[in-house]
């Protein structure tokens, strides 16, 4: 069962558990649960996605509950009128609040986009970046005797592909748990000694004003265990909803 964090008659979401993907995928064949299709199963009717979340990305994720609403408000998104709140938690320590204003090349696919241009011009992309916590872990790492993370809140004002990911590792931050841009030696250290399998970046709430009601409206989702117990052993509190 999903957790459906808000339903109307025009819209449904869900927190979104790390590890689940949106919808099939040929890239992804031996995978078996959707949240397209478990959502379906659940309320009893279609859904039609209006963003994506990364496959290892947890956090709020909303649907239209018809085709004819998805294709009304799919404008809202393409011109960023959803306003989204991110957790992440970064290698090191990042002392204060910014906003990082540095275009990203489209990133292609291997696989998918074999076939695609190469040669893009980059594309704006830019975030406001917050530290909330931060620790520091008696653990030796290369050079260093101890281990420094802090957890951020992160928010995209543009919406590329791994936007964060891409642009927390551009100042040299990266997200625990991120494979693709990442630092393998710490994504090693949380898997180890910290029991965390999972990309440490969650979508904490989108909030827009509803296009039927003219209501503002604000979804939150809660972070999952890995967080908790995270935040219990580094003596955090958590952001509450």
């Amino acid at each position: 069962m999903l957790e459906i964090v808000f339903q109307d008659d025009y819209f449904v979401a869900v927190n979104k558990p790390a590890g689940m993907l949106v919808h099939r995928s040929w890239l992804d064949k031996h995978e078996t649960q959707f949240v397209m299709q478990t959502l379906r199963d659940q309320i009893g009717q279609h859904v039609f996605p209006l963003h994506r979340l990364d496959k290892p990305t947890s956090g709020v994720l909303i649907f239209a509950l018809s085709s004819e609403i998805a294709s009304s408000v799919m404008p809202m998104f393409a011109n960023h009128e959803m306003n989204k709140t991110y957790h992440a938690i970064v290698r090191g320590w990042i002392e204060q609040a910014g906003v990082l204003d540095y275009p990203l090349k489209v990133e292609l696919d291997k696989i998918a986009d074999k076939h695609a241009t190469l040669d893009k011009e980059a594309q704006d992309a830019i975030t406001d970046y917050q530290p909330i916590a931060k620790t520091e872990l008696p653990i030796a790492m290369g050079k260093f005797p101890t281990t420094r993370y802090c957890m951020m809140e992160l928010k995209p004002r543009t919406g590329r592909k791994h936007q964060l990911r891409r642009h927390m590792a551009h100042l040299r931050h990266p997200i625990i748990g991120d494979t693709s841009h990442g630092d393998g030696k710490h994504n090693k250290l949380f898997r180890h000694e910290l029991d965390s399998h999972r990309l440490l970046l969650h979508a904490s709430s989108l909030s827009f004003i509803h296009p039927f009601t003219g209501e503002s409206v604000v979804i939150n989702a809660g972070l999952d265990e890995t967080w908790a117990r995270l935040a219990e052993v580094f003596d955090w509190l958590l952001p509450q909803n």
